[in-house]
C-alpha cells in the first residue's frame, strides 16, 4: 500500500548558482535598478581589492539623478557650489545653510550614490563642539552619509570629536580652496621636500584620527601614490595622477559647461557649452520665427 502522504511531499530542488554581481553598474545600465547604496564600507572594501572608484560634483536633483543613472559611485555637494552656481571668485562666501539647502535637493536625485557634504569656510574652524554641531546638522537636517573638511594638523582633534561621535568625516590635503587667501595662488602643493612630508605625515593622521577617505588635491602624482599606498583608508585625486584609488571633478568642468576654467587635470568628456548655445540659439530664432510652438505642441 503506497504512503498517502507522499503526495503532499516537497519536490526535491535542484540548487542554482548564485550570479556574482558587481555593486556597480553596467555603462548603459540604469543604476536606479539596482537598491544597494554605496556606503564607507563599499570604498574601504574597494581599496581593499584594488577596485577604483569615481565621483563628481553635485548641486541639484536633476544632474544627481543623471549621475546615479550613470552609476557614479560618490557625489560630493562640495563649497564649490560658490563658483559653480552662486558664480563667486572663490568658495568662502557659500554658507552652511546653502550646503545643506544643495544637500537635499542633491539627495532627491539620488538612489545609489553616497552623498558627501562640504563644511564650508568657518562650519568648523571655532571649536570642535562647534564643527561637532554643524556636522550634526548636515547629517540630520541635509540627509548626508558624511561630511568633508580641509586641513591637516589643525584640524585633528575636530576630526576625532566629529569621527568619534559616529559622523563619517573625510579629509582634504594638498591644494585646500578655503586658505586660497594664505596659499596666495592655486599652484600645485607637496613640490618641495618639507611641504610633501607634511602633507604625508598629514594624511596618516587624519587616518588616525577617523577619516574613512582623503581628498588628495593638486598635489605631485609620486606623493599621491606614496600616501595612497601608505593608507589603509581610501584617497580621492583631483589633479593627483592616476594612483589614488578614487578620482573627483567638477562636473561643469569634466562636461565643458565651463570655458573660463581649464586646468591641466581636467579631462573634458564632452562640450556641452557650445552644445548648449547651439540649442539655445535654435529656440530663440524658432519664437521670433513664430516656428514653434507648431500645431502638434498647440492645444
Amino acid at each position: 500500500m503506497s504512503d498517502p502522504t507522499k503526495q503532499f511531499a516537497p519536490k526535491p530542488t535542484v540548487p542554482q548558482q548564485a550570479k556574482a554581481e558587481s555593486d556597480t553598474p553596467i555603462y548603459g545600465t540604469p543604476a536606479v535598478r539596482r537598491t544597494k547604496h554605496v556606503t564607507r564600507q563599499t570604498l574601504l572594501e574597494r581599496k581593499k581589492r584594488g577596485e577604483r572608484f569615481s565621483c563628481l560634483t553635485a548641486y541639484d536633483a536633476t544632474m544627481a539623478q543623471i549621475f546615479d543613472e550613470a552609476g557614479i559611485d560618490l557625489l560630493l555637494v562640495g563649497d564649490s557650489v560658490a563658483n559653480v552656481v552662486q558664480g563667486h571668485e572663490t568658495t568662502i562666501p557659500v554658507t552652511l545653510d546653502e550646503i545643506i539647502y544643495h544637500t537635499k535637493a542633491v539627495l532627491r536625485g539620488v538612489s545609489r550614490a553616497m552623498v558627501v557634504a562640504d563644511m564650508p569656510f568657518m562650519s568648523y574652524q571655532i571649536s570642535p563642539e562647534e564643527a561637532f554641531r554643524n556636522a550634526g546638522r548636515l547629517m540630520k537636517e541635509a540627509g548626508a552619509s558624511a561630511v568633508k573638511l580641509e586641513g591637516g594638523r589643525r584640524v585633528l582633534e575636530i576630526v576625532a570629536h566629529i569621527s568619534e561621535a559616529g559622523i563619517p568625516v573625510m579629509g582634504h590635503l594638498g591644494l585646500t580652496p578655503q586658505s586660497i587667501h594664505q596659499f596666495g595662488s592655486y599652484r600645485t602643493r607637496g613640490t618641495d621636500k618639507k611641504e610633501a612630508e607634511q602633507i604625508l605625515r598629514d594624511a596618516k593622521d587624519l587616518e588616525r584620527a577617523g577619516c574613512f577617505a582623503i581628498v588628495l588635491e593638486k598635489i605631485p602624482s609620486e606623493l599621491a601614490q606614496q600616501i595612497t599606498e601608505s593608507l589603509t583608508i581610501p584617497t580621492i585625486g583631483i589633479g593627483a595622477g592616476v594612483h589614488c584609488d578614487g578620482q573627483i571633478l567638477v562636473y561643469t568642468d569634466m562636461l565643458g559647461i565651463t570655458n573660463d576654467f581649464q586646468p591641466r587635470f581636467v579631462r573634458r568628456y564632452d562640450v556641452m557649452r557650445e552644445r548648449m548655445l547651439e540649442a539655445v540659439g535654435q529656440y530663440i530664432n524658432d519664437v521670433r520665427t513664430a516656428t514653434f510652438p507648431s500645431d502638434e505642441e498647440s492645444y
